[in-house]
């Protein structure tokens, strides 16, 4: 379910993409598709959305992503390094302005890596890069996915600003 705040994100990028001829492609995890979900909700997205995947297993990122195991070692996912592992590769294999991506654990438990529920890293890929590690406290499934999307698109929006 994507909430108002979501497609007034959505909304408000969309604008400045638009206004700025410019495109975004999303590789996301634990939000499970409601960042492309919240851009695709605005009318006239296909001016500035490209696509998007959900990369939520090492099998995903390997076949959706065409990213090898080779291209992940020594990093593990749910950290920065990774976020802008795949924020890079979703903007080179789409060919965009912009590549947007999340990882993290959305719960109501931990993941693998030893992160809390509520732990996510965001990163934004194009003329500028930047990733952030958000930890919300709480172990709400949904209200994390809503959050982390949230997250990325308050981000994306300052960085479209800058």
């Amino acid at each position: 379910m994507m909430t108002e705040d979501l497609a007034a994100l959505a909304a408000e990028v969309g604008e400045k993409l638009k206004a700025r001829g410019e495109t975004v492609a999303v590789a996301e995890s634990s939000s499970g598709g409601l960042i492309s979900a919240a851009l695709l909700s605005v009318p006239g997205a296909s001016a500035y959305y490209m696509g998007g995947t959900v990369v939520y297993t090492a099998r995903a990122r390997m076949r959706l992503m065409d990213l090898p195991r080779e291209a992940v070692a020594g990093m593990r996912s749910a950290s920065e390094p990774y976020a802008l592992l795949l924020a890079r590769t979703a903007r080179e294999n789409l060919g965009v302005t912009w590549g947007l991506s999340e990882t993290g654990a959305s719960g109501p438990t931990g993941n693998p890596y030893g992160d809390a529920a509520g732990h996510t890293c965001l990163a934004v890929a194009g003329p500028i890069e930047v990733s952030i590690t958000l930890e919300t406290g709480v172990s709400d499934r949904l209200a994390n996915m809503q959050a982390f999307a949230a997250a990325s698109l308050r981000l994306f929006s300052k960085i479209l600003d800058e």
